[in-house]
Formats: structure tokens, C-alpha cells, sequence
């Protein structure tokens, strides 16, 4: 004869099924409470990351842009004169070098630098008539170590090298562009000076970003260590750019 199943047990059952299924959801929310708090605390170590390197980050986006249009600049001024292409050529190679290799580390050294701005003053030279007043002169020092460490940021002469060029007046009997590299004291010195030509730049639509860029990159990179001024006098425009190698060096010595 067969047992009728027990209404009680069908009870004892069901709030036995009931009990492990709050037990697990309990379980469940506990489990998702502990990895949701560790992925908490992981995104704020991140968010602690990425906010120390925004200033990092900001140059490097700076430099992203700077490079290509330097790049441009460089093949119009050989692409105006053609007979002088197998010169300047050799000079872009060098050049190139700079931008593809030597480039790429967030630091060269104010040797690499200054040979790097005298292939790039060459190449602009194309634009110019040989009478064309331009004085370009070295005062460094060899013999000093950091004039070979790697602490200066690429391209730093750059903007004020083809910011002569640009706003130079090329067809007055009085124009001029001058520019002075100076190494001396762990000093690293730019001077760059020219006769301001009366009529404004074409200006286009995809220009470069100029001195305001070279402003922030500096403060960015060397903060407190470094004196830019720039002035127009008597329809002269003169830039000059002081950066304290040896304070900076210091300082990185420091932080580390």
C-alpha cells in the first residue's frame, strides 16, 4: 500500500529551498559588495595614476602635432627652389634622423639640439636671396658635461627658428634674422632676432602653434628653471630662451 506524502514535509521542504536561496543570494551580494569595493579602490589608484600624468600626456599630444607640421615646413621650403633640392635634401636626411631616432626619447642633449636647429636654419636658407643678411653664430662650451646629457626637450628652438623665417622682411635692404646658441655655465641660450616684415603672414588654416606652445611646454617640462622673453623694438622682433640645465638636473635628482 502507498504513502501519501506528507503535507508537513512538502513544508519543511520548501522552507528548506527557500533558506539556501537567501543564503545564496546573500552570499552572491556579499561576493559582489567585496569586488565591487576592490574594484573601487583599483580605480582610484588609476585615477591617482592618470591625474599625475596629465602633464605627461600633454606634451606628449603637443608634440604629436608638432612634429608633422615641422615635417611640411620642411618639404614647401625645398619644394620653392628645386635647383637647390640635392643640397638641402642632405640636410633634410639629417634632419629626418632627428625627428625619427634621436627624437623619440623624451630628452636629447643641447649638442643633439643645436645640430638638429643648424640642419633646419640650412633647409630654410632656400627661401632666401644669397645677399640676404643672416648671422647665425655658436658659442658653446664642448668641454662642459651636460652640454652631452640628455636634458633638453626636443625641438625647443624650433618655433623661434621658423618664427624668423615666417614674419621675417626678406626684400628690405635693412632686413636681417640673427640667431645665437650659447652653452656655457650648464646654461643652455637661444637668441633669435629679425627685422619685421610690414606686411602680415598668409595665414592658414593649418597653422603651427607657435611661441603660446613653446611657452607651455616649457613650464610643463622645466618649470621654474627657465627664462623666455620676446619684444618687438624698433620693427625688430627679439626672442631669447634661458633654460638652467643644472638646476633642472637637480631637481629630477630629487624627485626620484
Amino acid at each position: 500500500m502507498e504513502t501519501q506524502p506528507d503535507l508537513s514535509s512538502f513544508l519543511v521542504l520548501g522552507s528548506i529551498f527557500v533558506l539556501l536561496l537567501c543564503l545564496t543570494a546573500i552570499i552572491y551580494l556579499i561576493f559582489k559588495l567585496n569586488n565591487s569595493a576592490k574594484e573601487n579602490q583599483v580605480l582610484g589608484f588609476k585615477y591617482q595614476e592618470m591625474e599625475s600624468k596629465y602633464n605627461q600626456i600633454e606634451l606628449e599630444n603637443l608634440d604629436s602635432r608638432l612634429n608633422p607640421h615641422l615635417f611640411k615646413n620642411i618639404l614647401n621650403s625645398v619644394q620653392s627652389h628645386a635647383y637647390q633640392t640635392y643640397f638641402a635634401l642632405d640636410k633634410l636626411s639629417n634632419v629626418l634622423d632627428y625627428i625619427l631616432y634621436d627624437s623619440r626619447s623624451k630628452f636629447v642633449t643641447p649638442k643633439q639640439e643645436v645640430e638638429f636647429a643648424l640642419n633646419l636654419i640650412e633647409i630654410n636658407k632656400i627661401k632666401l636671396s644669397p645677399l640676404f643678411d643672416l648671422k647665425v653664430k655658436l658659442k658653446t662650451n664642448e668641454n662642459e658635461p651636460l652640454y652631452h646629457q640628455r636634458l633638453l626637450a626636443p625641438f625647443i628652438s624650433t618655433d623661434l627658428i621658423e618664427n624668423a623665417f615666417k614674419h621675417a622682411d626678406l626684400q628690405s635692404g635693412d632686413a636681417f634674422i640673427s640667431v645665437i646658441f650659447e652653452f656655457n655655465d650648464s646654461n643652455f641660450k637661444l637668441t633669435v632676432a629679425n627685422k619685421v616684415s610690414a606686411k602680415s603672414p598668409i595665414r592658414k588654416e593649418k597653422s603651427g602653434f607657435g611661441i603660446e606652445t613653446l611657452e607651455q611646454r616649457l613650464k610643463i617640462i622645466y618649470n621654474d628653471h627657465f627664462k623666455f622673453d620676446h619684444f618687438i623694438e624698433d620693427n625688430v622682433h627679439i626672442a631669447h630662451l634661458k633654460i638652467n640645465l643644472l638646476d633642472y638636473k637637480a631637481k629630477m635628482l630629487a624627485a626620484r
